[in-house]
C-alpha cells in the first residue's frame, strides 16, 4: 500500500471501525482522534478546541460572516485576522498535511480530502448506511439511549456536513467528490473493508 485512504462516513455507519481495519490490513498508522492530539501538541492550542471545532461550525450567513467569510477566501485578514475556529482548522489541516508526507495512512474526517485535493496518491472514500441501520449500531455498538438515538444521528451528521460545506465550500454529501462510495448497510462491515481492498487492487 503506497497511497493515503480518506475516509468520510454518515454517524453510525462504521467509518471509523472500517478506516481501523483497513489500517490494519495494510499495516499503516490510522488518524481519528490521534490526529486532534497531534494538531494540538504541534499547535499550542488546546485539544478541546479541536475536537469541539464541529460543533461551532454552520452554514448560515451570519455566521460566515461572522466568521471572516472562510469560504470566500478574503486574504486580507492574515492568520492573526482570522477567528479561533479558522486558525484551528488551518493548524489541524497542516498537520494532515505533514502525515500525508510521513507515508501510507488512513484518515477519518476532518476535511482530510480536501486538504489533501492537489495530492495525487490520495484514495477518498464515503461510508453510508440506512437510517435503520445506522440507529441500530448507535444503540447497539455505541451505547447511545435509543430514545435519544436519532436526534444524536441527525444532529451529527448535521455537524459534520456544516463543519465540511463551511471550510470546503461543497456539500458533504456530493458522492463525485470521493472515488468511492460504500453502504455499509448492505455490505456489512467486512464486507466494506473487502470491497475497498478489491478497488484498491491489494
Amino acid at each position: 500500500m503506497d497511497r493515503i485512504i480518506t475516509i468520510g462516513r454518515q454517524y453510525g455507519s462504521g467509518g471509523r471501525e472500517i478506516g481501523e481495519k483497513l489500517a490494519k490490513h495494510y499495516d499503516i498508522p490510522f488518524y481519528d482522534n490521534e490526529l486532534i492530539t497531534r494538531a494540538a501538541k504541534e499547535s499550542g492550542f488546546a485539544e478541546e478546541s479541536f475536537a469541539h471545532a464541529e460543533d461551532k461550525a454552520t452554514n448560515s450567513l451570519l455566521y460566515s460572516l461572522a466568521m471572516g467569510i472562510n469560504v470566500y477566501g478574503n486574504q486580507d485578514f492574515g492568520f492573526l485576522g482570522l477567528s479561533l475556529d479558522d486558525r484551528i482548522f488551518l493548524a489541524q489541516s497542516d498537520v494532515i498535511r505533514k502525515i500525508a508526507d510521513e507515508g501510507p495512512c488512513v484518515i477519518v474526517g476532518r476535511c482530510a480530502d480536501y486538504v489533501l485535493k492537489e495530492r495525487e496518491d490520495v484514495i477518498n472514500l464515503f461510508i453510508s448506511a440506512s437510517m435503520d441501520y445506522r440507529l441500530h449500531r448507535a444503540v447497539h455498538d455505541y451505547g447511545v439511549d435509543g430514545k435519544k438515538a436519532a436526534s444524536i444521528l441527525v444532529k451529527t451528521d448535521k455537524r459534520r456536513g456544516n463543519y465540511y460545506n463551511y471550510h470546503v465550500g461543497e456539500k458533504w454529501t456530493n458522492l463525485n467528490n470521493y472515488d468511492l462510495v460504500v453502504r455499509s448497510d448492505l455490505s456489512g462491515i467486512e464486507g466494506a473493508v473487502n470491497t475497498i481492498c478489491a478497488y484498491l487492487g491489494e
